[in-house]
């Protein structure tokens, strides 16, 4: 049973499945595993996969999409540009391509702003690569015919104003941490006036996720008669917001692919979690393990070495990311 939503329309013309199958495996890697997903997934009906350079299995999630029996031109496929090769886009994307031998990609992200050395270390903001000067190389892709479409993730709407005005361009998609505990309602309504469609990974958060066990999502999901995770995502996606869940459980795999409609009553419920004391907060294990979100602590001083200024992820005196 497939979604009850139709295809988003991306801003290029494109059209492309609201909820697809996230790769990152929570480690680098993970092959085997993650060839078995990625065909559950596409037997369960799923035509998006999401995977990333620095997720380590490109090459398994397209020996997965070459071997399903399901013709290349259904299929809607994203990769991304790992922040170490910021100053070699070509050559980045052509190992991408070359790793998932799939003829062409559909998307094209970066995946952090951050440009990094090959130590792992940042650069600032305005060093060369900038995040402006890979986005510009990334648009000579689309002259090659081997990417459809390009677009961003991570960008803040600070980053997005420094981005926009200089590209020619404009990203269909801007991929986030984004679910009822970090809804980004200020980035959601500045990338609908920009025409940049938001797309969410941990839609359901991570391992162990708050949100599956919260009171709210629960009685919603009883009154629904769906789990909690198919809730997460029906709201996600009755918000206009594409989602990228990762499960390798089979059943898992076909239940976060069959939404529901909620209510209108039900949607402001699920939105207005974020609003209890303690749960507007990220909960992306990488970025809580270098920022302590409801503290407004830095673990190491910065997120992937830039600072949550630099990121334009503004926080309150609470420690709540201001949306």
């Amino acid at each position: 049973m497939t979604a009850p939503f139709p295809p988003f329309q991306l801003n290029n013309g494109i059209s492309m499945p609201p909820v697809g199958l996230g790769c990152w495996m929570g480690t680098h890697g993970a092959a085997l595993e993650v060839e078995d997903m990625v065909k559950n997934a596409i037997d369960a009906g799923y035509r998006k996969i999401d995977t990333a350079f620095g997720y380590g299995n490109e090459e398994n999630v397209g020996k997965a999409i070459r071997e399903c029996g399901i013709p290349r031109e259904e299929l809607f496929v994203t990769t991304k540009l790992t922040s170490t090769h910021h100053g070699c886009v070509k050559d980045a994307f052509e190992q991408s391509l070359s790793k998932l031998d799939i003829g062409y990609i559909d998307l094209y992200l970066i995946h952090w702003p951050q440009a990094l050395t090959e130590d792992d270390e940042a650069l600032p903001p305005d060093q060369s690569p900038t995040f402006v000067e890979t986005y510009l190389e990334m648009e000579k892709l689309l002259s090659t015919g081997k990417v459809r479409s390009l677009g961003v993730s991570n960008f803040s709407i600070k980053n997005l104003d420094i981005l926009l005005p200089k590209i020619k361009i404009i990203p269909v998609i801007n991929q986030v941490e984004l679910h009822p505990c970090l809804p980004q309602e200020r980035l959601l309504a500045y990338c609908g006036e920009k025409g940049i469609r938001l797309e969410a990974y941990c839609p359901l958060g991570q391992y162990n996720s708050p949100l599956l066990k919260e009171e709210t999502i629960l009685s919603v999901a009883e009154r629904n008669k769906r789990t909690p995770a198919q809730i997460l995502l029906s709201w996600a996606v009755q918000r206009g917001t594409a989602v990228v869940p990762k499960s390798s459980n089979p059943k898992r795999i076909k239940d976060n692919i069959t939404l529901v409609k909620l209510s209108n009553d039900d949607m402001i419920a699920v939105s207005s979690i974020h609003k209890k004391p303690g749960m507007h907060t990220s909960l992306d294990a990488l970025v809580r393990h270098q920022y302590d979100w409801n503290r407004n602590t830095e673990k190491d001083g910065r997120v992937f070495g830039w600072t949550m200024e630099q990121l334009g992820w503004p926080l309150n005196k609470e420690g709540q990311v201001i949306e």
